[in-house]
């Protein structure tokens, strides 16, 4: 039985030490990161029945592995656990504690093309109109999301920009993406109004007496949280009444989509969304084709 605590305890101990390696070393971020955890956490529960250690798995313990997620898990779901494995057990290959992955030879299960839900630019100017820029709030919330259309960032990306990451007079913001790579993107001259206004009359109203280095406040004075900002989209997506679904994604989509079909070429497209591989970013390509193949079925006089 103390062998078999050891064991366990030493599982736990190399996941740990990878998780660390991702953080501190890959420089992943934080939701990344938990994402990882909880994939590995639960092989681990998986390895503890067969009573099997990470230094000890086989292709076949994972073979038998992923035939137990299926249909638990759906298969974009089975393929990120296939990945997070991988790559715990490239870790463990770069730390010597194993000569080769059992997990290099596995196929990543074959995703169906999901095409990111996007806004048509009539639908975007209408959502852009619906925070009501008499008050600080409706100030915060126009600012909030001229910049995540102008400049397509990230959610947490957003939220955690600082008042030193604005340059209003270059127009320009500065971020720190993904794997801690920080980016500089233009932003339109609606944003920057947008901006002005709220930083020079509405932020102060949230910070009172207070302090922040953060740009986008709650209504105590502190940095606004994402989960604040959905709740923020899905309260204009209402009032626009939209009667589909609007995410914070949903902007950064559109800004990619809108910038293709406006003649944009890929890979400055790439390089304003952050994106690591511009494989990534052609997925805008596809939904540039269906939109324009949907124009031309609905207007051609023979479709």
């Amino acid at each position: 039985m103390e062998k078999k605590n050891d064991k366990f305890r030493q599982s736990h101990l190399l996941v740990d030490q990878y998780i660390s390696y991702l953080r501190v070393e890959k420089g992943l971020a934080q939701n990344t990161i938990e994402s990882y955890s909880r994939d590995l956490l639960r092989f681990l529960r998986f390895l503890e029945k067969r009573g099997r250690s990470p230094l000890q798995v086989t292709r076949e313990d994972l073979t038998a592995y992923l035939s137990a997620l299926d249909g638990k898990l759906s298969t974009r779901s089975v393929a990120r656990n296939l990945s997070s494995l991988k790559m715990f057990f490239r870790f463990l290959v770069i730390d010597g504690k194993i000569k080769n992955s059992p997990a290099r030879l596995l196929q990543t299960p074959k995703l169906p093309l999901r095409l990111p839900k996007i806004l048509s630019r009539k639908e975007v100017d209408l959502f852009l109109s619906q925070p009501d820029t008499a008050d600080h709030r409706g100030q915060r919330d126009k600012a909030m999301l001229e910049l995540l259309y102008a400049t397509g960032l990230r959610v947490s990306e957003l939220v955690g920009l600082m008042i030193a990451n604005i340059n209003l007079e270059a127009g320009f913001v500065r971020t720190m993406g993904k794997g801690s790579k920080e980016r500089i993107v233009p932003m339109g001259s609606k944003a920057l109004d947008a901006l002005e206004d709220y930083i020079k009359d509405g932020r102060g109203r949230f910070l009172k007496k207070g302090r922040s280095p953060y740009l986008f406040l709650n209504l105590r004075g502190r940095r606004l949280t994402r989960q604040g900002f959905w709740k923020i989209i899905k309260g204009y997506a209402l009032s626009a009444g939209f009667k589909k679904e609007v995410t914070p994604h949903s902007l950064r989509h559109s800004f990619a989509s809108h910038l293709l079909e406006g003649g944009a070429d890929l890979r400055s497209v790439q390089m304003m969304l952050g994106h690591a591989d511009i494989s990534t970013t052609q997925i805008y390509t596809h939904v540039t084709r269906e939109r324009l193949k949907a124009i031309h079925e609905k207007y051609h006089p023979r479709p």
